[in-house]
């Protein structure tokens, strides 16, 4: 991936609710940027600066990007490729954004709230919904 650079000066993400743990266990997005916090916080190069954590995002989605292509696009795998987990690939990404928000000093489960209100005043009228008899979309 590259060398990587050392903190930003920005210090630790903000510290959001959430308890300690362990490996393994079902967690929120607060609990998910501490325990990334922690994995970052043991190295001596910290955070990387946010530039190299977007190409390191764009890497990850070309990955997934790959992935789904193969699935379910035309390009097919190569007969000597090894199989992918789709779910291990959207963690990845999913882990370089837990990354970009703590070194942003983001709380992300906040952020996913307040998205999901802005979704669903904006598009409350948009579909059919099942209960109404339809199968419209989500």
């Amino acid at each position: 991936m590259g060398r990587p650079h050392g903190r930003t000066g920005r210090g630790a993400p903000p510290r959001v609710g959430g308890s300690r743990r362990a490996w393994g266990e079902a967690m929120d997005l607060r609990d998910a940027q501490a325990r990334v916090d922690a994995w970052i916080g043991q190295f001596e190069e910290g955070y990387w600066p946010p530039l190299a954590n977007l190409a390191r995002l764009t890497e990850e989605v070309g990955e997934l990007a790959r992935l789904l292509n193969h699935r379910y696009g035309p390009k097919t795998k190569r007969a000597d490729e090894p199989e992918q987990d789709l779910a291990l690939e959207l963690a990845d990404v999913l882990f370089v954004l837990l990354v970009l928000a703590n070194e942003q000093k983001i709380d992300l489960q906040d952020a996913l709230e307040r998205t999901l209100e802005k979704y669903r005043a904006r598009d409350a009228n948009r579909w059919v919904r099942k209960d109404e008899g339809g199968e419209g979309a989500p």
